[in-house]
């Protein structure tokens, strides 16, 4: 299923391959929480824009609209009208972190009050896997706790280890429910999480734990959550050494051009961002010389697109000046135009990395990309 092309160092790229389609790796993921990327962009704009993962949230869809009802429709990729593979995540970050009050951690579960309504819910592993198994993704992520990743060490250690407990009982509810007649996509497949803090042994020992499980991949989560991009970047050194080599590796909610383009050199295959769809909302967009800021004046009289050579509907056809203009008068189109230049250029950057990796060129084109990000925030 997973199939390394080349490697430069700890760098590398690779083809999964799903029931519902091959991955080019290293892939970025676009985020469409409630099976939709925020900014008005369709699963149609999705594939012009060269996305090869859709990623949607068991948590959300769970208390809106609902799991059942999706499954009725045939799941998300008939009700999305999406053909390409979907990520679900677990749900297990955002009842921890959109549910600050009244939640309370059981070893059976989280007993919880939806953030929409106030209704008491509850959502365990196997909970969990049934809203997933409803939605019929194509990745299924395990049930986890996502502790704040600077907490100390009499915190993670307990939460790592139940973790470790309910990511068994994941594996047992998905093999019931793979083997179930009513399940619509029984080649579901199963990833593991990989937590810890940013405490090295807990983090290594749990890689080395889930890793017995031989799951179809694995992730590190709890990162990009409180700690600096350095104790990030260390606890990548540490985990990725000890987890399978032979499975994809992905590093959850990650996150800027640049972490992206240490995280690959450090070995990560897979990752999904809020960024490009939250910033592009704000007149926030990427160029390969950073990011910027199209709310500034001295965008005003400028007729230059947001970046030369850029293959988006946004740049092929609209002004700095003109989107500018959309964005001061509230028009949706404005957002639009941003969200769908952003995704565009995550996803490009991602066939950039790919194309140096297999050329064997990772070493100078990582060094490009990285200086000109730091000039262009430099000048910003």
């Amino acid at each position: 299923m997973y199939k390394i092309i080349n490697k430069v160092n700890r760098a590398k790229s690779a083809t999964f391959d799903t029931v519902d389609g091959i991955i080019e790796t290293p892939c970025f993921m676009n985020v469409g929480t409630a099976a939709a990327i925020k900014g008005a962009v369709s699963t149609k704009d999705l594939y012009s824009l060269s996305t090869q993962v859709l990623l949607c949230n068991t948590y959300h869809l769970h208390v809106r609209t609902g799991d059942k009802l999706i499954k009725k429709l045939g799941g998300l990729k008939k009700f999305a009208n999406w053909d390409r593979p979907i990520l679900t995540d677990s749900g297990g970050f955002q009842v921890f972190s959109l549910v600050s009050t009244g939640r309370k951690i059981k070893e059976e579960g989280v007993y919880f009050k939806s953030h929409i309504d106030g209704r008491n819910i509850f959502m365990g592993p196997e909970e969990s896997m049934q809203i997933q198994s409803n939605l019929a993704s194509t990745i299924a992520m395990a049930f986890d706790e996502c502790p704040p990743a600077l907490s100390d060490i009499e915190y993670i250690k307990p939460s790592v280890e139940r973790t470790t407990r309910w990511l068994y009982r994941c594996v047992d509810e998905m093999n019931r429910l793979n083997n179930s007649d009513d399940t619509i996509n029984k080649e579901q497949m199963l990833w593991g999480i990989n937590q810890g803090g940013i405490i090295d042994d807990i983090r290594i020992e749990h890689a080395k734990e889930i890793s017995k499980l031989n799951l179809k991949g694995y992730a590190i989560g709890g990162l990009a959550v409180g700690e600096s991009h350095e104790q990030m970047y260390h606890i990548i050194d540490v985990v990725v050494p000890h987890l399978p080599n032979d499975r994809p590796t992905y590093l959850m909610g990650v996150g800027t051009p640049k972490n992206i383009i240490e995280s690959v050199d450090r070995g990560v295959d897979f990752f999904d961002c809020v960024y490009p769809s939250r910033n592009g909302r704000h007149g926030h967009v990427y160029t390969k010389y950073g990011k910027i800021n199209l709310f500034n004046q001295c965008y005003e009289l400028d007729e230059r697109p947001i970046e030369e050579n850029c293959g988006c509907e946004a740049c092929q056809n609209y002004s700095r000046a003109y989107i500018r203009h959309l964005l001061k008068a509230k028009e949706m189109l404005g957002m639009r135009l941003c969200v769908m230049h952003n995704l565009y250029y995550y996803n490009h950057l991602m066939e950039t990395i790919r194309e140096a990796i297999r050329g064997n060129t990772w070493e100078e084109v990582k060094k490009k990309l990285i200086s000109d990000i730091d000039m262009g925030d430099s000048e910003n």
